[in-house]
């Protein structure tokens, strides 16, 4: 499995990559991703920012990802708990698996990709968050060493659980 930074011509790829997390996560009963989000104008924005990253294997796009060192303003009130450790850190967004290829392990490579950039920055931190009834990534991050700090809420209002990682 390769990794390599987004580009324009990734994003039709990408946003069916979206669809399908999107139809899983309804079929799941998650009302996560379920409002248009992430949509091509978000798709068309993270990879213009450089932040996109898509996995190829067997010469397909599997997945897809958002990796950003840039502070994520939803992150800096937690409730119900406390970040592990203050300062900077890397923020991982919109991860998403193509139906084809779920169950390969790409959630663990993406995330030791995230670890590794972050540590050549001099970064030792990684956060995330996701929907209180996304189980399924809940159990991937846990599995991953990440843990649970408390509850966040999106610029919309909406509650996302949050979690961190030390390396």
């Amino acid at each position: 499995m390769q990794i390599r930074k987004a580009i324009p011509e990734d994003a039709e790829e990408i946003m069916e990559i979206y669809r399908q997390a999107q139809a899983c996560l309804k079929v799941q009963g998650v009302n996560q991703w379920q409002n248009g989000y992430p949509n091509p104008e978000t798709a068309d924005a993270d990879i213009a920012s450089g932040n996109a990253f898509v996995c190829i294997a067997d010469e397909e796009t599997g997945a897809v990802f958002v990796l950003s060192f840039e502070r994520e303003k939803t992150y800096d009130r937690i409730y119900g708990g406390r970040w592990l450790r203050p300062g900077r850190y890397g923020v991982i967004h919109r991860i998403a698996v193509a139906d084809a290829f779920k169950r390969r392990g790409f959630g663990s490579v993406i995330f030791r990709h995230a670890e590794q950039a972050c540590v050549s920055r001099g970064v030792h931190s990684i956060r995330i968050d996701t929907h209180r009834d996304n189980v399924p990534m809940q159990a991937l991050l846990k599995k991953n060493g990440f843990q649970y700090c408390g509850i966040i809420y999106l610029s919309d209002g909406e509650e996302r659980l949050a979690f961190e990682k030390l390396f």
